[in-house]
């Protein structure tokens, strides 16, 4: 038997409301009471939490269909931003959790969001600087709005500045910005400006991830 979803029009849907962000905008602060749980309509979001010593971790990077605002006690335990203008259902939590359907759908969805913070650990544990940014790269080729120019070559938008992808990555901007003049030098990707579209040489990045794109 299928589960039922948390898209709009979905008998679940009369829990939540809709809410339109801006891009930059402060969705959730870590700390804050935790009244509702969000399903991203459209846009993105990026989830992270701060140390004591005011260094960030991004660890999510989520997008239509992801999921935020999920926590084990009334409080928020990480901020989320709108890295794009975005639209959200927001579930009222206490409502939604009395709800067995509203539970039901709510794990298919974290199931695929779980795997994915696995992924995320491994990249941060295992892989080498520059590995870790070509990751980043095929993540964002497998986001809704990259463009496929033909079959060697994508064109994807970077939302993140690169002070938040070192953030995501757990490295230094420094390390960072290294890793992306190499793999423009060598041909793997082009860019004119870091905030403008990027061009993707497929080819040359599965030769070097040996992953299908």
């Amino acid at each position: 038997m299928l589960q039922p979803s948390l898209s709009v029009g979905s008998p679940i849907a009369g829990l939540a409301r809709a809410l339109d962000f801006p891009s930059r905008a402060t969705i959730v602060d870590e700390g804050e009471p935790a009244r509702a749980i969000y399903r991203i309509v459209s846009g993105h979001v990026m989830v992270s939490r701060f140390l004591p010593d005011g260094r960030r971790q991004i660890f999510e990077v989520l997008g239509p269909g992801g999921v935020f605002g999920v926590t084990p006690n009334g409080h928020h335990d990480s901020a989320a931003e709108a890295l794009t203008e975005v639209r959200l259902m927001a579930f009222d939590r206490q409502a939604a959790e009395r709800s067995s359907e509203f539970n039901a759908a709510l794990a298919d969805l974290l199931k695929a969001q779980l795997c994915a913070l696995h992924d995320h650990a491994v990249l941060l544990g295992r892989k080498s600087a520059v590995e870790r940014v070509m990751s980043y790269i095929e993540d964002l080729i497998g986001v809704a709005d990259a463009q496929h120019a033909d079959d060697d070559v994508a064109i994807v938008r970077v939302l993140m500045t690169r002070s938040e992808i070192a953030d995501y990555l757990g490295l230094t901007l420094e390390t960072v910005s290294r890793a992306f003049s190499q793999l423009k030098r060598e041909g793997v990707i082009g860019y004119e400006r870091h905030d403008g579209p990027m061009t993707v040489d497929l080819k040359r990045l599965k030769r070097l991830t040996g992953r299908n794109l």
